[in-house]
Formats: C-alpha cells, sequence, structure tokens
C-alpha cells in the first residue's frame, strides 16, 4: 500500500494518574513467591518494565480515548465540523453494543455526517485505523478524520493477581502463560489525520506493509468469565519467536512497498512488548536500535496505544524532527504484523 495525498496532523494522548510498580505486584505476590521460591526482582529483570499505568476505578476505555481526542482536535486545528470518520481501534471496550466509538462521538460533539465504527485487531488497532481512514482519504472519500484508542489493564491486572494467589496447584511451569498479563498497562492516544488538499502539514504517511502468520492464533488468548473476571493466557516464548519471524516478513512488503533503505529510516517506534523482544526485532531486522525510541520502562505494554503513545511522546521530547522519517513497526497476537512509513 503507498499513499501520495495522506497528511498526518497533531498527536493527543493521556497518561493514567495511578502507577504500579513491578516492586509492587511482587510484593502483592508474596505468598506466591515464597511458596515457589522465586527471585524478587525477576518481573523487571525479565521484561524491563518498571511501571505501568492505571486509570482510577470505573473508569471507562471511551473516557480516555476522548480526552486524548479532544487534545489532539485542539493540537490540530482542524474544525470539528470537518471531521468525516472516526474510528475507535482498543483491545478494550465499553461494552459489548453499541461501539465504544459511538460514547467517544457524543463525548467530543462530532457532526452527524460523522461515519463511525471500532476497529478490533488486538494491538494493531490503531496502526489498521490508520491504514483503513488513510484509504477513505486517498479514495476521496472524507477530507479528515480522527483515530482513538483506549486502553484499561485494571481488570485483567486484577484477575490475573487473584488467580495467582488463589490457585494453589499453580506451579513455575503453570504460572507462566499468566506473567505476561502483569506487563500491561493503561492509557490513551489519538491522532487526526486530513488529504493534504484540505490541510497540509508536511507530515506524510507515505504507506507500508503487512503480514499474517494465524497458524499461530493460539498463542495469546483472553477474555472474560463470570467465575474469573478478566484472563490471559500467553505463550511468551513461542510468541516472540513466532511474532518475529512474522516481523521479518512484514519488513520485506515493506521494503517492497516503498522501497527505503534501513539507513534512511531516522526514528522507529515499535510496539512493546518486553526487552527481550525489542532486542531481538531489531538483531533479526538489521536494524539499528539505536534509533528505537522506547516507553516501555515507564509505561508497559499498552496493547493498542504502545506504538502510536510512544511515537507522540517521542515527537513531543524531540525524538523525530520534521524533515526526518520514522517507520511504526507493529506485531499483535492472531499473529498480525503491519509497518508503516512516515516523512516528518
Amino acid at each position: 500500500m503507498r499513499y501520495t495525498r495522506v497528511c498526518l496532523h497533531e498527536w493527543g494522548y493521556q497518561l493514567p494518574p495511578v502507577e504500579l510498580t513491578s516492586a509492587a505486584i511482587e510484593e502483592q505476590l508474596h505468598p506466591l513467591y515464597e511458596r515457589l521460591k522465586l527471585p524478587v526482582g525477576r518481573l523487571e529483570l525479565m521484561t524491563g518494565i518498571r511501571t505501568r499505568r492505571l486509570w482510577p476505578p470505573g473508569t471507562r476505555p471511551s473516557e480516555g480515548a476522548a480526552a486524548a481526542g479532544e487534545q489532539a482536535l485542539a493540537r490540530s486545528g482542524v474544525k470539528r465540523e470537518d471531521i468525516g470518520c472516526l474510528l475507535f481501534t482498543s483491545v478494550s471496550r465499553d461494552m459489548m453494543e453499541p461501539a465504544t466509538a459511538s460514547f467517544v462521538h457524543r463525548s467530543l460533539g462530532l457532526p452527524t455526517s460523522c461515519l463511525l465504527f471500532d476497529i478490533s485487531n488486538a494491538c494493531l488497532g490503531f496502526l489498521d485505523g490508520m491504514v483503513t481512514l488513510a484509504n477513505m482519504i486517498e479514495l476521496g472519500q472524507v477530507r479528515s478524520g480522527l483515530i482513538v484508542a483506549g486502553e484499561t489493564a485494571e481488570d485483567l491486572i486484577a484477575s490475573t493477581l487473584r488467580h495467582l494467589l488463589n490457585d494453589p496447584n499453580l506451579t513455575r511451569k503453570s504460572i507462566k502463560p499468566l506473567f505476561a498479563s502483569l506487563t500491561i498497562g493503561s492509557g490513551a492516544v489519538a491522532l487526526v489525520m486530513t488529504d493534504r488538499a484540505y490541510q497540509e502539514t508536511g507530515h506524510f504517511l507515505r504507506g507500508g506493509g503487512y503480514a499474517a502468520n494465524t497458524r499461530h492464533n493460539d498463542l495469546c488468548q483472553g477474555g472474560q468469565n463470570a467465575e474469573q473476571g478478566t484472563l490471559m493466557s500467553t505463550d511468551s516464548e513461542l510468541l516472540l519467536e513466532k511474532g518475529i519471524e512474522t516481523a521479518a516478513r512484514c519488513w520485506q512488503a515493506f521494503y517492497d512497498q516503498l522501497g527505503w533503505k534501513k539507513e534512511s529510516i531516522d526514528r522507529f517506534f515499535c510496539h512493546q512488548v518486553g526487552r527481550a523482544h525489542a532486542q531481538l526485532l531489531f538483531a533479526t531486522l538489521g536494524l539499528d536500535s539505536g534509533k528505537n525510541y522506547e516507553t516501555l520502562p515507564m509505561l508497559g505494554n499498552v496493547g493498542s496505544v504502545s506504538a502510536p503513545i510512544t511515537m507522540a511522546m517521542g515527537i513531543e521530547q524531540g525524538a523525530l524532527l520534521h524533515g526526518q522519517r520514522a517507520a511504526l513497526l507493529g506485531i499483535g497476537s492472531g499473529i498480525n504484523s503491519l509497518m508503516l512509513g512516515i516523512d516528518w
């Protein structure tokens, strides 16, 4: 996929006010650590995550998404009445029906002519939203649109901690599929995109590549049940191996579409799972890890918010300057990979 008309405008993001450190999680799991003789500090050591953010109790995904969207709209200067499409792209949702996008739309006071819907694709949702909106802009269907995501990790972390503490049959081996859930954090992000003929910013989405490897859609699965709440089971080691394998194919598709040499990319913004994931990804693709801007130690894995909020914060902190080139590298359970090229 390649684009000639798609401009990126301003980002907005929200960091939840509550910090939960890996050390604090281990303090709560002291009985389990003591019973299984687990070394204290292993969670941060294994993942590289020092802390993650959480919303106050009862916060809905749409609330964080709407706050980020409000910020992006205000910064962009794009008129609210000109927003032709709103996409909500998180794993987390307010409820099964209606679409969470409808709550964000109402909160932001967007026009009745605005097309709105949810996109769900694990941690790739926001990047899929960028592609969906870009396609509509390129086809002339809309002049401008807004993508939002708001992840809420609170229930997953609480349910995982309860399960780890209350199941006396857990062993060192059987806890492994649950520990990945303790890397998750909350957050919200938003992005305004327009047709360059409507308002040109000098920041362009150029295109990208994608790859699917759905033979391995059983490696990370989660959901809710009445007895245990929200739980996920993740085969972290195999997911890492097959995820990087999928990313390698996606990188080739990215290169085939855009022809960008590795050396021409000034900054990478990745979906963040853990330290080992980033190290293996850059080694496998032969990329300069020094160009990777990360928020992993302070935010953890924020699902669909992870890569875009990292880019938003990186731009704010001067890690990507006007005239430079960036790549968003996404990998999501399923397994799917999507990589996008941006001339900033």
